[in-house]
């Protein structure tokens, strides 16, 4: 009977380890999934600058990375906004405000990249010497980025353009001077580099530039790149304080991020934020 009894127990203590291993397996099998970052971007080398400095930091901490890649900013603004995906980098704070004040969106910059500035460019002409009149210079067709392309050409001295006017309301009608007689073909900004075939020179946005395998050694002059011009990654304005955007801002400021941007020199000739050691 003490046999049996004592058997009983034995048995009892087996068949609950077996369900408590049960439930730890379960447990363990049920374990919530490391955390995924959806990251758009545009044409350009700021997915790549992610890749190669962003994601091994992110990966450290858990992070899953899913890219999405979009034609036009405009959709990736969209798509945050709509939480479709957590961030996007693509665009300067000039331009995001600007989205923001037409779309009544809540977008922010909370860390600034690595930006290739924008660059004049031509595969008709070696020089700017003996241009006759009524020569093409394809440019931007937004505000914002139109001033870009206006500024480099005032700087060289062919155009002058209203001073203070506000980038958001610029239009080709802000040339004042046409000192060369140069005609301005406004375009898409994609469209810049296939603007090349037809056009004598075309202001091209650097990171289509860089898509389009254009050098920035190749422009006959850059832009005098000032901080606002300089891309951001940009998330909604409530999820800024998020852990994933903190993460975001640590990695790109981390040392693994500015050494892997200072080794490559496809890199040379990028404007660099503030953050990265002299």
């Amino acid at each position: 009977m003490q046999a049996k009894f004592y058997k009983s127990l034995t048995t009892l203590a087996l068949n609950l380890f077996a369900i408590a291993f049960s439930v730890v397996s379960s447990n363990a099998i049920a374990a919530p999934q490391k955390p995924e970052l959806r990251v758009g971007f545009v044409p350009g080398p700021y997915i790549d600058e992610f890749k190669i400095g962003v994601q091994p930091e992110l990966e450290k901490k858990g992070y899953k990375i899913k890219y999405y890649e979009f034609s036009t900013g405009l959709e990736a603004n969209s798509a945050v906004f709509k939480g479709d995906i957590d961030a996007n980098v693509m665009q300067h704070s000039v331009f995001l405000k600007s989205y923001n004040d037409r779309n009544k969106t809540d977008l922010v910059g909370i860390v600034q990249v690595p930006t290739p500035p924008m660059g004049l460019y031509s595969k008709k002409h070696r020089s700017l010497d003996g241009l006759k009149k009524g020569f093409t210079v394809a440019v931007p067709n937004d505000p914002v980025n139109l001033q870009r392309a206006l500024w480099i050409l005032q700087r060289l001295g062919w155009i002058r353009i209203k001073e203070n006017a506000n980038p958001v309301d610029v239009t080709e009608l802000d040339v004042i001077e046409n000192k060369v007689g140069l005609k301005l073909v406004l375009l898409e900004n994609a469209q810049g580099p296939r603007a090349l075939d037809d056009a004598d020179f075309a202001a091209i946005q650097g990171n289509f530039a860089i898509f389009a395998k254009l050098k920035l050694s190749e422009a006959f002059i850059l832009e005098d790149m000032t901080p606002a011009y300089i891309n951001v990654l940009a998330v909604k304005k409530t999820r800024q304080t998020d852990q994933y955007a903190r993460d975001i801002v640590e990695a790109y400021r981390s040392d693994t991020f500015q050494n892997a941007i200072r080794a490559d020199r496809f890199y040379d000739g990028f404007r660099l934020p503030d953050y990265f050691k002299k």
